[in-house]
């Protein structure tokens, strides 16, 4: 695994000779070592089909190559950062969460309204967050950021996981979602921010979420 955590909020990447990791522009707070760093054109590993879908979706977050061989500090409007590791999965993720992954990785772009039909779409207005979601695959790690520290949930067949679409992160595994209408004591009290829509996550997997609603 290329990364390392610092603390909470920062991480240090490994680069050797004949890899690369991409990055948020701008993520780079320090490095050493012979390391270099490009602006980013074709989207990551998905190429050209990956960066098109990408700019149609409105996820064109600017990325860097970092390539060379030494070690690099991110990290990116004091977020907290999480680490999750890939073993041959896919993880979904919006594109403004991905703070670096491994280059290794495979990336596309996945139409949410694939997963859910109407309501991947709906899921979409009510969140904020848009109607595409970066995908990536393979073997490798990905650092991702959130607001106030980020929890793994586990999905399983038996047990669905609902969550409030504001602090969804990402999920893998072989998982479905759909929205769903939940009026309950949150609306009681005034929050008013979406909570009478729930993000339900079944099948096989685990989703990330993050200990407050704030968008980055």
């Amino acid at each position: 695994m290329p990364f390392r955590e610092i603390n909470s909020k920062m991480i240090e990447a490994t680069v050797q000779p004949g890899t690369k990791i991409f990055s948020q522009r701008g993520a780079m707070l320090a490095y050493k070592g012979d390391v270099s760093f490009t602006p980013n054109i074709q989207g990551g590993q998905g190429g050209i089909a990956s960066m098109i879908g990408r700019r149609v979706a409105g996820e064109a977050t600017p990325l860097m190559t970092v390539e060379g061989s030494g070690t690099v500090l991110f990290g990116h409007g004091g977020h907290h950062i999480q680490v999750i590791g890939l073993s041959g999965d896919t993880l979904y993720v919006e594109a403004d969460r991905l703070l670096a992954f491994d280059g290794a990785l495979q990336q596309g772009t996945m139409f949410m309204g694939s997963q859910g039909g109407v309501m991947g779409m709906v899921r979409g207005q009510v969140s904020g967050q848009g109607l595409f979601t970066t995908t990536l695959k393979g073997h490798g790690a990905v650092a991702v950021m959130a607001h106030g520290g980020v929890i793994e949930v586990p999905i399983t067949p038996q047990r669905p996981v609902h969550v409030d679409p504001q602090a969804y992160v990402a999920h893998h595994g072989d998982v479905r979602n759909k929205l769903s209408t939940a009026l309950g004591w949150r609306d009681m009290v005034g929050r008013g921010s979406g909570e009478a829509f729930q993000l339900e996550l079944s099948g096989t997997g685990a989703v990330y979420v993050q200990a407050s609603e704030e968008k980055l």
